[in-house]
């Protein structure tokens, strides 16, 4: 068999630590991004609302409880007619002391 020639292969001199550095912060944001809107999806999807939902949400400066009656693609609509951009909400849950307390107040 005939002999091949060799292969030229340089020399690592350097410590790679790029992966330490490398950060995904980008992700992250989309995914939370992504969260906030499947929550949004449920809170006006589930079989409770009706025409009003009250929820606690939670700001990048402040959490807030509000009374929420729609939304639009951009915008949370409240019921004394603000409006809080879905961009800026960290996180939304439903508020279940409210919802109670206000069954609780009919059935009485």
């Amino acid at each position: 068999m005939k002999k091949l020639p060799t292969i030229f292969r340089n020399e690592i001199t350097k410590k790679s630590d790029n992966n330490m550095t490398y950060s995904k912060s980008d992700d992250l944001d989309r995914n939370n991004d992504i969260d906030v809107l499947k929550k949004i999806n449920d809170i006006f999807t589930s079989s409770n609302y009706v025409y009003k939902a009250d929820v606690e949400i939670k700001l990048k400066d402040k959490i807030i409880n509000k009374t929420v009656i729609g939304r639009n693609k951009t915008h949370l609509i409240t019921s004394t007619n603000e409006l809080i951009t879905i961009s800026d909400i960290i996180d939304i849950k439903k508020n279940w002391v409210l919802n109670t307390l206000f069954l609780y107040s009919i059935v009485k």
